[in-house]
């Protein structure tokens, strides 16, 4: 988890001096931020628009794993998928507030390294860093990151809007972020068995990188944005395609039609969860944590996302007395279930 330099007890710096440490260099460059770190709340103004907010808790041996998850990647995944919040309601994410417990077992060296990952999140993402919290914690790390944005009323989407006739579309690939996980938790039995074996993972980076470190798809909402599409409901792939499916059905008292054949899967995925003998599409549809939009659009819009390559049609809206049904490749009728993430399940 940690390399062999000399660690930097955090007793040395208490509460105060580390916060104080790690935010030296924080940044503010979104014009809504009046006041970012340095007081007793932050201020923001964002002029007229509609708030934004999310708010999303991080557990070790729950969400991660130290064994292989980099403390980089984890605190660049813990903004990043709670950013993916913000542009699931089509908003624009401005800032974040991110919060830490962590044991004495982690050196200073070891919290750098996740706020590092944070900041690349939020340079890259284009938030500020505004506030947060480090306490101590007795049951492992935990991160807590909350993301703030905004949007005109009018544009903002919410998963109870679809309706009948509407297309349903997703972004991206489905699959990769569980796919990837299965290869991690392999590797590391192997090397719980046998320390002496150095993990497998040639070949392999793209699903690995969905799971260690996927990306929020702030470029969808930019992109529909500019081709003048605003979906009617819309929500991001963070616990399966079915799960995310019923609770747009669900919200918006409709049915739907999911084809199984226009699910896209990259081959990677694909070829992988072969080679454990899962089924890719049960992969998609339960996996979670690929984080990427699922949405709806009107027809008249379809020439619209005609030809862009990453937005796929995978079936339409229905009324609710049809079902939420998808279509197997075979032509075979099947109820939509969920069967993705329960942060409850033992």
């Amino acid at each position: 988890m940690f390399d062999n330099r000399e660690k930097t007890d955090l007793n040395k710096l208490g509460e105060f001096g580390l916060i104080q440490h790690l935010t030296q260099s924080v940044e503010i460059s979104q014009p809504t931020t009046v006041k970012g770190i340095g007081d007793d709340a932050a201020v923001l103004d964002f002029s007229g628009k509609k708030t934004l907010i999310s708010t999303d808790l991080l557990l070790e041996g729950i969400h991660f794993d130290l064994r292989y998850v980099p403390l980089k990647h984890l605190g660049y995944k813990a903004v990043q998928v709670n950013l993916s919040d913000i542009y699931a309601m089509n908003g624009i994410a401005s800032q974040i507030t991110f919060s830490i417990g962590l044991s004495s077992k982690f050196p200073l060296e070891a919290v750098e390294e996740i706020y590092e990952g944070a900041l690349i999140a939020c340079k890259k993402f284009n938030v500020d860093l505004i506030g947060g919290d480090t306490s101590a914690s007795a049951q492992g790390l935990v991160l807590s990151v909350t993301s703030i944005g905004y949007a005109d009323e009018q544009n903002i989407t919410y998963r109870s809007t679809a309706r009948e006739g509407d297309l349903l579309c997703v972004s991206g690939d489905l699959g990769g972020a569980y796919v990837g996980l299965q290869l991690l938790e392999r590797e590391k039995q192997i090397f719980l068995e046998n320390p002496n074996i150095q993990p497998d993972l040639e070949g392999k980076d793209y699903i690995v990188e969905r799971q260690l470190k996927p990306e929020a798809r702030k470029d969808i909402i930019e992109l529909l944005e500019a081709l003048h599409v605003k979906p009617t409901a819309m929500i991001d792939v963070s616990d399966g395609l079915a799960s995310e499916i019923l609770h747009i059905c669900k919200d918006s008292n409709v049915g739907c039609k999911l084809y199984e054949e226009k699910i896209p899967i990259d081959p990677m995925t694909y070829e992988t969860a072969r080679d454990f003998g899962l089924d890719p599409t049960v992969c998609a549809l339960s996996g979670g944590e690929d984080y990427e939009l699922l949405f709806t659009i009107p027809q008249s819009d379809y020439d619209k996302i005609k030809g862009q390559l990453d937005i796929t049609v995978i079936g339409h809206i229905t009324e609710p007395e049809a079902g939420r049904l998808m279509i197997s490749k075979s032509g075979n009728v099947h109820e939509i279930t969920a069967q993705g993430w329960n942060a409850f399940k033992k």
